[in-house]
C-alpha cells in the first residue's frame, strides 16, 4: 500500500471509530487529522468534499467490510435464519467487547445528514441495499418468493440496524438478541 494509501485509509479508520462512539456532528476535521496523525494538506487532497467526503467513504468502506462479512457467512450457513443469527452473533460480541460503543457509521451519517446532503443519502443507501442483496437472494434460494424475499431482507437490515441503535440505550446486547429471536421464524422457508 502506497503511503498515501495508507494516510486515506487511516483517515477512514479513525473517522468511522469517531462517528460510532461520537456522532457525525460532534466529530471536528481537527479531531480526526489529530487522532490520525495526517496533516491539514491531506484532508483535501485526499477528500476534496472536506467532511462530507470523508463520510462517504467511511459510508462505502464500512459497507464494504459488512457485505463481505455477511457474504461469508450466508456462504458458510445452511439457511438465511442460520446466517442472520450467526451475524447478529459476531454483531453483539462487537457491543460487548466495546462496552456499546461498536454501532454502524453508516447509520450515524444516515440519521444526522442525509436528509440534507443527497449524496451521502444515496451512498447509506446503496450500503442499506448491499447489505440486503446476499439475504434476499438466499431467501429466494430458501423458497422464498422474490419480492417477499426482498422485503425480509430488507427488515431483517433494519432490524438489525435499529437494534444497533437501542443496544446503546440498554447498555448491553439484549436487543440484538431479541431481534435474532424475532427474526429466525420470519426468515425461515416457508415450506419447513
Amino acid at each position: 500500500m502506497s503511503k498515501g494509501a495508507e494516510t486515506r485509509a487511516r483517515m477512514i479508520e479513525t473517522a468511522s471509530r469517531l462517528f460510532q462512539a461520537q456522532g457525525y456532528a460532534a466529530t471536528g476535521l481537527n479531531q480526526i487529522l489529530t487522532e490520525s496523525g495526517t496533516p491539514r494538506g491531506s484532508m483535501y487532497f485526499h477528500f476534496p468534499q472536506g467532511k462530507a467526503g470523508l463520510a462517504a467513504a467511511v459510508v462505502e468502506a464500512h459497507a464494504a467490510e459488512f457485505a463481505a462479512a455477511l457474504e461469508a457467512v450466508v456462504a458458510a450457513t445452511p439457511t438465511t435464519a442460520d446466517a442472520v443469527e450467526a451475524a447478529i452473533g459476531w454483531l453483539a460480541g462487537q457491543i460487548e467487547t466495546t462496552a456499546c460503543r461498536a454501532g454502524c457509521p453508516v447509520t450515524v451519517v444516515a440519521l444526522e445528514v442525509a436528509n440534507d446532503d443527497p449524496d451521502l443519502r444515496a451512498a447509506t443507501r446503496r450500503a442499506y441495499e448491499r447489505w440486503a442483496a446476499p439475504l434476499a437472494e438466499r431467501l429466494r434460494a430458501d423458497g422464498h418468493p422474490a419480492p417477499a424475499a426482498a422485503s425480509l431482507a430488507r427488515g431483517a437490515v433494519a432490524a438489525l440496524e435499529g437494534a444497533l441503535v437501542m443496544c446503546r440505550a440498554f447498555g448491553d446486547a439484549g436487543p440484538l438478541r431479541d431481534v435474532a429471536a424475532t427474526l429466525r421464524p420470519l426468515l425461515t422457508p416457508p415450506d419447513r
